[in-house]
């Protein structure tokens, strides 16, 4: 067993059931360089030192519910998991060698270019991509995160590339990211991807604004409502309607 890194991990769902394919262990890591405005995870921006666990704490956690996890695996969400890719790549190096499912649920926030020989090396490892594209506008997208989605497409590309299968996920939040023209245009680049399984509309919540609170923090979007059952149909229909999903 290598152990030459920690994870610097925020916490731990041992029952997952939204991040990925059947039952799963989804390990919340602690970091993200995005700012979104209705973040539900707001406690994981930081860097700051959290619960500091190596890769066979984690996969000797996993056994204890491996019976649970027949048609599931294990997830790693954030924050976001690829702010910490050298770990990354031993816990997932290590899972696959005792065959188990691998999913990375990631905004790509981490992402560049001259990071690829890195990336591709988690992405052997990797058996399923969760892509949060947050907004394919650029200017848009920097107002919901604080930076340019150039690097998401470019990682959306390279999954692609590498026929790497992702699910697309597009988080609803009603005067933000539900203009029909915006939604197109991020159909219209979904459409040049080959390897995606699945597109997901997530209709946005207020239940992170508890959070905010807790931390004595103003919720941006605290007169934002949620998104209307007709928006969720809308979007929907544009950003699924006839399109020819990859089947293994």
């Amino acid at each position: 067993m290598i152990k030459s890194n920690l994870g610097n991990i925020h916490s731990i769902e041992t029952l997952g059931t939204f991040d990925g394919p059947g039952v799963r262990y989804v390990i919340f890591f602690q970091g993200c360089p995005f700012q979104c405005q209705y973040c539900h995870n707001r406690d994981t921006w930081t860097n700051t030192k959290n619960q500091l666990m190596s890769v066979e704490d984690l996969l000797n956690d996993y056994q204890r519910y491996e019976k649970f996890y027949k048609h599931g695996g294990i997830t790693a969400s954030g924050g976001d998991p690829m702010l910490q890719t050298d770990f990354l790549i031993e816990l997932f190096t290590e899972a696959k060698l005792k065959g188990i499912h691998t999913c990375l649920d990631t905004a790509a926030s981490c992402y560049h270019p001259n990071q690829r020989e890195k990336i591709e090396k988690l992405l052997s490892v990797t058996d399923l991509v969760l892509l949060d594209i947050k907004h394919i506008d650029e200017k848009k997208h920097k107002t919901i995160t604080g930076f340019s989605n150039q690097h998401v497409i470019e990682f959306a590309t390279l999954l692609d590339e590498l026929c790497i299968p992702m699910v697309i996920r597009h988080v609803l939040v009603p005067g933000l990211t539900d203009d029909s023209r915006d939604l197109i245009k991020l159909r219209q680049f979904i459409d040049q991807l080959t390897y995606v399984e699945k597109i997901e509309v997530l209709p946005y919540h207020t239940k992170g604004r508890m959070k905010w609170e807790q931390m004595g923090l103003t919720y941006p979007l605290k007169d934002t409502p949620e998104p209307l059952e007709e928006s969720i149909a809308i979007a929907e229909k544009i950003l699924k309607e006839n399109y020819n999903f990859y089947k293994k």
